[in-house]
């Protein structure tokens, strides 16, 4: 046997993600269209909130839906982690920037730090970005892969554009804030000038201004009829006893 050779050995790859950005299952446009005309059906209006797209994304990928107070990593598959992202648009597949709220970025619960428009605006800023940073990276010690995915939905459900990107830390150096008229916060992109980030002082509402990529899913949909009570009450074999009534005195 020679021993100059060097042994071949089982190399595994854990950091390939659960499947490449944008690049959805092959069904999963399918399986989504079929959750909204089934979510119009049953409800009889276009409503569809976070917590259940969250797990009809999960639902449509085989995840796990993990809510989380944090809201980064709502659906889990493997080592990759999402949060999930609604947002209403009036014509979805011709929206090019989102605003997306992304939590609440409190720098006199953090830090202890007076908030008011006579503060350093930059000052401010850094500290709400490294609130933001902090969080992201928290869960990126747990997850290889971490991404947020976004349902932009028009007013009826009738059409949604599905989308995700990669979740990031972002270089406080590269950003400039300053106060509006409003008495919130904007964080400006130094490199292109244009508005990257709002922070509401009132409440620490912080709000994360993303592009629409190039590669997005558009679907859809046939608005369907909505199902009749009664009808969904027969086939569920339903009968009196199911119902118990009881009147409390005093």
């Amino acid at each position: 046997m020679r021993n100059d050779q060097s042994p071949k050995l089982k190399t595994v790859n854990k950091s390939v993600p659960a499947f490449l950005l944008n690049d959805f299952p092959k069904d999963f446009p399918f399986l989504i269209g079929k959750e909204l005309i089934y979510l119009l059906a049953s409800k009889g209006k276009p409503e569809l909130e976070g917590s259940e797209w969250e797990n009809m994304f999960a639902n449509c990928i085989g995840a796990e839906w993990k809510p989380s107070n944090v809201g980064l990593d709502d659906v889990v598959l493997g080592n990759t982690a999402w949060g999930a992202k609604t947002v209403k648009a009036a014509k979805p597949s011709e929206q090019k920037r989102i605003r997306l709220i992304s939590g609440r970025n409190s720098p006199i619960y953090s830090f202890g730090e007076r908030i008011d428009t006579n503060a350093n605006p930059d000052m401010i800023g850094e500290l709400v970005l490294d609130i933001w940073n902090d969080r992201v990276s928290a869960i990126r010690e747990k997850f290889k892969h971490l991404r947020t995915v976004v349902l932009m939905k028009s007013n009826d459900l009738s059409e949604v554009v599905v989308f995700e990107f990669d979740t990031i830390r972002y270089d406080t150096e590269l950003y400039k804030w300053e106060w509006n008229k409003n008495k919130n916060l904007l964080g400006i992109d130094k490199r292109t000038n244009e508005h990257k980030f709002t922070w509401q002082p009132h409440g620490s509402q912080f709000t994360i201004i993303e592009k629409v990529p190039e590669k997005s899913l558009i679907i859809r949909i046939k608005k369907p009829e909505s199902l009749d009570k009664e009808q969904i009450l027969q086939a569920l074999g339903f009968d009196k006893s199911w119902i118990t009534i009881i009147h409390k005195n005093g």
